[in-house]
């Protein structure tokens, strides 16, 4: 998958370490970093007074070579410092500074507020006194700038330690961190600015979504070599999410859908589909064959899938191998015995779970959304797709991706019905479960984007040509 990186601490220290065995001293990164988040600055706001709020550590070296650059392109610039700066970087910083320091709880307000007061090695909240300033600074100021990350924010998981400033304007260093793409933090994070300065990651497991590269069909194409996906439907009281995913699938690529339904429902699907083929499946085995089709690509199965004899028909369906997306009613149905589930899985899979689903499949599963994600994935051996503002695809082997475009627009019912046929209809394409899951979302995120105020699910399918336009 294509897509920034994203690192942790524990990567961003290793990278600059080696970066330092390799010969650029530490202080000529706090140069950079502080000169790159100057330009920065310049390059987001118009000349006004500027207050920089220095922390202890090399975040605050950083902010003490911000307010030199600021002052060297002629801006107002105040330093106001927590404490002295204790690192020996930092100290090399504040004394090229060379101007006035104050103490940040006699600091007057200013228009800029640039919070370099702890990085993204915070591990605890703030002493009170410190976040009283904080925000006693930053609440009057009519734009507030963060150094790496707002300082409150857990770096690793997205958590809050102590409540932090909301900022404009964040400039990290090298790589995006997981913070400014999880929630609570990102809500805290503002405009992303990734700037270069000689530490970019050569590898990373964990990446952000990002506008994928898809090809045109073949001039010599048909409607079985685009894919055929086939969805699961339900009963004769609830077509709609089947007949949005298969819908989105079609929409997505496919060249051809078809739509298994059980006989008394097929009326209902036919009254409101004309493109998408029907199939009347009166038994299991009437599933299973459809199933293991030598022309079935992939499969959904779930979307209003409904209580009769729903775990069976999903193991008939995960029997013939075929790629196969899983959601809504899936989850009910193994709620509790996930573990059956997983064994019948021979194929590649992908669970698209909601926080409540998730909870029925992975119930002893706690702690913050990427780690319950990456270590459902294990345990499962299927790509999990946890649904949420902050999307996360996690993969068996360890790989993950944030999606964090996506629009509140998509928060309505069935928008995940919508995602499962993209998914189903890009592994029916070829991509691999983790690629077209990761995808996915973020084709499903800019549709939602599109539609905008008002939008419903069934609007999604029609907004999705446009979006794939656009991305070959």
């Amino acid at each position: 998958m294509t897509g920034p990186p994203v690192v942790t601490v524990a990567e961003m220290r290793a990278i600059e370490a080696r970066a330092i065995a390799a010969g650029t001293p530490a202080t000529a990164l706090m140069e950079r970093a502080g000169a790159a988040a100057a330009r920065a600055i310049a390059g987001y706001e118009t000349p006004a007074p500027v207050l920089v709020l220095c922390g202890p550590g090399n975040n605050g070296g950083d902010g003490y070579v911000i307010a030199r650059v600021l002052r060297e392109m002629g801006w107002p610039v105040r330093v106001a410092a927590l404490a002295p700066p204790r690192t020996a970087e930092a100290q090399a910083a504040a004394a090229a500074w060379g101007g006035a320091v104050e103490a940040m709880a006699d600091a007057a307000p200013a228009v800029i507020v640039v919070d370099a007061l702890f990085g993204i090695g915070l591990a605890k909240p703030l002493a009170a006194d410190a976040l009283h300033h904080l925000h006693r600074l930053g609440r009057t100021a009519r734009t507030v700038v963060a150094v790496d990350v707002p300082s409150g924010v857990a770096t690793d998981d997205g958590g809050i330690l102590s409540t932090p400033l909301t900022a404009a304007l964040t400039v990290t260093f090298g790589a995006l961190k997981p913070a400014h793409l999880l929630v609570p933090a990102a809500g805290h994070c503002g405009r992303l600015v990734v700037a270069g300065i000689g530490l970019e990651p050569d590898h990373t497991h964990l990446r952000a979504t990002a506008r994928p590269s898809l090809r045109s069909p073949a001039f010599d194409a048909h409607k079985f070599s685009r894919g055929h996906v086939l969805v699961a439907g339900g009963p004769a009281h609830a077509t709609g999410a089947a007949r949005l995913s298969a819908l989105a699938a079609q929409r997505a690529g496919a060249g051809y859908v078809t739509l298994l339904s059980p006989p008394d429902a097929l009326a209902a699907y036919a009254a409101h589909l004309t493109d998408i083929v029907l199939r009347s499946v009166p038994t299991i085995q009437d599933i299973a064959t459809a199933a293991a089709d030598a022309r079935t690509n992939a499969i959904v199965v779930g979307p209003a899938l409904g209580p009769d004899k729903a775990a069976e028909k999903v193991l008939a369906i995960l029997a013939a191998g075929k790629p196969a997306v899983l959601d809504a009613d899936v989850f009910t149905a193994f709620a509790g015995v996930g573990e059956r589930l997983f064994a019948a899985m021979c194929g590649e899979v992908v669970l698209t779970p909601h926080e409540g689903e998730f909870a029925r499949l992975f119930p002893d599963l706690s702690g913050f959304r990427l780690d319950r994600a990456s270590a459902a994935a294990a345990r499962s051996g299927a790509v999990l797709l946890l649904k949420g503002p902050d999307t996360i695809i996690a993969a068996p082997d360890g790989r993950a991706a944030i999606n964090s475009g996506a629009p509140p627009w998509l928060a309505t019912a069935g928008s995940g019905d919508v995602l499962s046929g993209i998914i189903a209809a890009l592994m029916a394409q070829g991509h691999a479960a983790f690629e077209a899951a990761a995808m996915a979302a973020w084709l499903h995120g800019e549709a939602g984007r599109r539609g905008g105020a008002g939008l419903v699910a069934s609007d999604l399918p029609g907004l999705l040509p446009g979006v794939i336009a656009d991305c070959l």
